[in-house]
């Protein structure tokens, strides 16, 4: 009959190698990944667990120790600068990462501890003395203060100020909407093509107020042009373009 063994229980895999770590007195920055990976493969063979999420992890562990091993069994990598690459590195990353928070989170608990055994008593003070203010003494309030001090600090105000404005919107006016539609221009450009009979395009576009007049302005024009009551003509390149009303001729 086999002597029964009570294994101690780790949170995971990495808890399990520092307490391997710790057990053995190794140096963390120079794991004997040989030893090491024989004494987990044997708590690995102790372990009975009916939870195959928890068993995954350390199986996993497992198979990273033996990759491990077998890569140092190989000649040594080098990387781009030409060092070799020590396969324990990223391995010796996790330990390290996982020690820090696991040192962290003891010390969080020990502070629960020590603060769970404190009663801390209800604010007990008067009404009067709680709304008691100290007088202001303006002559030590305002002692060493000159105007020159004074000139400074508001120089300096303004200076902050000036930083949270935008340097683009802030030179922004008033943004207001301008009505305008294809329509009324339409009924514009049509009445004035008819009044000229031979207008200047850019006569026409000079008359309007805004960019958005130009444009729609612009649209009416190839409406007309698209319906037959106006024609287009440019005798030579970059020669003023003319506007003829021809709708009376057919």
């Amino acid at each position: 009959m086999g002597i029964p063994v009570k294994l101690q229980v780790f949170e995971g895999p990495l808890d399990l190698l520092l307490h391997l770590i710790d057990k053995n007195k190794i140096d963390i920055y120079d794991i004997p990944i040989v030893e090491i990976t024989g004494q987990y493969m044997e708590y690995i063979r102790q372990m009975e667990s009916e939870d195959l999420n928890i068993m995954s992890e350390f199986l996993v562990m497992a198979a990273t120790l033996l990759d491990i091993k077998c890569r140092m069994l190989l000649p040594a990598e080098e990387n781009e600068e030409g060092e070799r690459e020590d396969p324990r590195q990223e391995l010796l990353e996790q330990l390290l990462e996982y020690k820090k928070y696991k040192c962290m989170a003891s010390w969080l608990r020990d502070r629960e501890s020590c603060g769970a055994g404190r009663i801390c008593r209800r604010e007990s003070l008067p009404p009067e003395v709680k709304e008691y203010q100290e007088p202001v003494d303006m002559d030590r309030l305002l002692e060493g203060v000159t105007l020159q001090r004074l000139h400074g600090i508001f120089q300096e105000v303004m200076q902050k100020r000036a930083d949270k404005l935008d340097p683009v919107r802030s030179k922004f006016g008033k943004i207001e909407k301008e009505e305008v539609t294809l329509p009324e221009k339409l009924s514009y450009v049509t009445d004035y093509i008819r009044r000229n009979r031979n207008v200047r395009f850019r006569q026409l576009l000079e008359a309007q107020t805004s960019k958005i007049q130009v444009v729609v302005t612009f649209l009416a024009v190839l409406q007309l042009m698209k319906e037959g009551q106006i024609h287009v003509e440019q005798e030579k390149a970059f020669e003023e373009i003319r506007i003829l009303w021809n709708a009376d001729e057919k």
